[in-house]
């Protein structure tokens, strides 16, 4: 299988990218085929500006849009990987969504409702959050965000969710916490692809 992982966060030394790597090894060990989109890396522009609109119209997609959107039609599996900051995702990847799953792309309006144009995709989401897990579990928080994410994103386009990983308190909740978290994150693709 061919696997796209967009990734964001800004350092090589997060638990986001000990996530990225564990995933990365654990698809390559299969013998499926990887592509990481480190967005932070690429220095991809996040903000969708009324001239990429228009281009858009026009038929004319810029070339940046255009990379991302054919590394996506070439997945048979997207995966996100960040952080949950201020309850929701960093702005790079927000952008990301915004300018790359753009309307005649990832979905359009038709006669039915919405045209889902990425059926036939997988989607995994795994995401680190420096509140305990617990609190987001009580506050409805751990609910609503795979509600906007898994829902709102990869429903709304066709992209079948296989699994969101939500890993709460990573800051302070120890090395032994971290290294299980790692391990059920090998576990899960190992299971799932």
């Amino acid at each position: 299988m061919k696997h796209l992982i967009v990734y964001a966060h800004p350092s090589q030394e997060s638990f986001n990218h000990a996530i990225l790597e564990t995933t990365a090894g654990a698809l390559k060990n299969k013998g499926h085929e990887v592509v990481v989109r480190d967005l932070y890396a690429l220095g991809f522009q996040p903000v969708l500006k009324p001239e990429d609109t228009e281009a858009m119209k026009a038929g004319q997609t810029p070339a940046d849009i255009k990379t991302e959107q054919e590394y996506i039609a070439q997945a048979d599996v997207i995966t996100f990987i960040y952080p949950i900051w201020w309850t929701g995702l960093p702005a790079i990847i927000k952008g990301y969504v915004d300018r790359v799953f753009a309307y005649g792309f990832a979905y359009a309006y038709g006669a039915e409702g919405i045209d889902k144009l990425l059926k036939g995709k997988k989607g995994l989401i795994i995401n680190t959050h420096g509140t305990p897990k617990e609190i987001y579990d009580q506050t409805g928080m751990s609910e609503a965000l795979k509600l906007t994410s898994t829902t709102g994103i990869f429903d709304f386009t066709g992209i079948e969710s296989v699994e969101h990983l939500l890993f709460g308190n990573v800051p302070s909740v120890g090395e032994e916490a971290l290294k299980g978290h790692l391990k059920e994150v090998e576990e899960t693709i190992n299971s799932l692809f």
